[in-house]
């Protein structure tokens, strides 16, 4: 059955994954989620990832990350969703619990956290907040 919203299924498979306790997930791979998950993996979300080629999409190889056997990723929300696009200017940036989260903003100069956005002065959509 074809996914009409690939971030939330993205997400979705690292929630799971994280709550079974996983060292790994595969997803399938696009340029966005490789962005994502290097954010991810920049704020210490995840170990590591790998991209493995196959002669389709390609797969995203995710190294969960786990402390003291509880999970890091303990919240993950899709805030813009297809069917509702929610934009916000860099005042109106959301603060996912009090700065102890991120939320994840694609801007006209990429993919960013909401810390990166406010740095550089920038909006865009709000695709997601973990924490």
């Amino acid at each position: 059955m074809p996914v009409t919203d690939t971030i939330a299924d993205f997400l979705t498979r690292i929630r799971n994954a994280s709550a079974a306790k996983h060292k790994t997930v595969d997803v399938p791979a696009s340029n966005l989620k490789v962005a994502i998950a290097e954010i991810l993996k920049d704020q210490g979300f995840i170990q590591d990832f790998d991209r493995v080629e196959d002669n389709k999409q390609g797969v995203l190889t995710l190294k969960l990350r786990y402390h003291f056997g509880q999970e890091v990723i303990r919240e993950v929300h899709r805030v813009s969703k297809p069917g509702r696009r929610v934009y916000a200017a860099v005042d109106k940036l959301p603060r996912v619990r009090n700065g102890l989260g991120i939320a994840i903003i694609s801007t006209p100069r990429g993919v960013m956290t909401d810390k990166q956005a406010r740095r550089e002065n920038i909006g865009g959509e709000v695709l997601c907040t973990i924490w």
